[in-house]
């Protein structure tokens, strides 16, 4: 497998981040150096003094980023077109530690909608795994899913279940996945 590119930054404001894969809050220093390993669904993972950390894009400025662009939303959404919209949302989300989204990493085992009552809104249930159960970042992965969800039309609420039946293996991996990580 090609290693991937980083790219050397420096940090310009003091910021919070989560220490990969404990998801323990770090406090970085103006001042510090760190490389980009990864750019993707609007995060950054850094390394940072031989410690992985995942810098979320609102605070991308504190690295000299520009925040990433959410993607654009039909104005008018019928019931039929959240559910595609929900999928495309959790293709942006993404393991800190791998550069594959988390659909086709395959962790997500279902993903439902349901009317809520007196409301135009939805319900989105969502199971979904990590590759590991011991994984600390479980939580800042199903926050990100919570919030992107969140922000589509039509959507009310978000649940989102930790499942660890069936035990992810590679083999729930698309193959695009598989040929991007060279297995």
């Amino acid at each position: 497998m090609n290693r991937r590119p980083r790219e050397d930054v420096l940090v310009r404001r003091t910021v919070m981040v989560e220490a990969i894969p404990s998801g323990a809050p770090i406090e970085l220093q103006a001042g510090q150096l760190a490389q980009i390993t990864q750019a993707l669904g609007g995060s950054f993972t850094l390394l940072v003094e031989g410690q992985l950390t995942r810098l979320k894009g609102v605070d991308a400025d504190a690295i000299g980023k520009t925040p990433p662009q959410t993607a654009p939303v039909p104005a008018e959404v019928h019931d039929g077109d959240v559910e595609p919209l929900v999928w495309d949302a959790l293709r942006t989300c993404y393991d800190p530690e791998i550069p594959v989204n988390i659909v086709d990493l395959g962790l997500v085992y279902r993903c439902a909608l349901e009317p809520l009552e007196d409301s135009d809104k939805l319900r989105v249930v969502i199971d979904m795994t990590l590759t590991a159960p011991g994984c600390g970042m479980g939580e800042a992965i199903a926050d990100e899913v919570c919030d992107k969800v969140l922000a589509l039309p039509r959507v009310g609420e978000i649940t989102v279940n930790m499942v660890f039946t069936p035990p992810w293996d590679r083999s729930m991996m698309s193959e695009a996945a598989q040929l991007a990580l060279g297995l």
